[in-house]
């Protein structure tokens, strides 16, 4: 990965879908602990937070395509070093928090999709 080119987005805009001929099975322990490590980061990183969701669905069988999917999220990564959030402390504490959801878009499986945002 030291070598391969930037990504410019963290997932797809048709992300993944399970449906037709998705490619060979990869190892899942590797798959899970690459999914594992940015849930970790996607708490500081919330703009891959949707992505990391999206290939933590696939956790369970990984195919070629989930994995190349997890492999552009670390490209993204790559890319966009210098963002993130940067907690400090302060006397001033405030916490705001907004939360939207839409009702079963999710072309898969008809599930809805929720996000939410803090501001401290």
């Amino acid at each position: 990965m030291l070598g391969c080119r930037p990504s410019d987005t963290p997932i797809r805009v048709d992300k993944i879908s399970d449906e037709g001929d998705i490619g060979k099975a990869v190892d899942m322990g590797r798959y899970q602990r690459i999914v594992g490590k940015l849930i970790f980061l996607s708490h500081i990183r919330l703009d891959i937070a949707f992505a990391v969701i999206v290939v933590s669905q696939h956790s369970h069988d990984p195919k070629q395509k989930h994995l190349n999917e997890v492999y552009r999220i670390l490209r993204y990564l790559k890319g966009s070093p210098g963002y993130g959030l940067l907690f400090k402390k302060s006397d001033k504490q405030s916490i705001e928090i907004y939360t939207d959801a839409d009702s079963a878009s999710d072309q898969d499986d008809r599930k809805s999709t929720s996000g939410y945002c803090t501001f401290v």
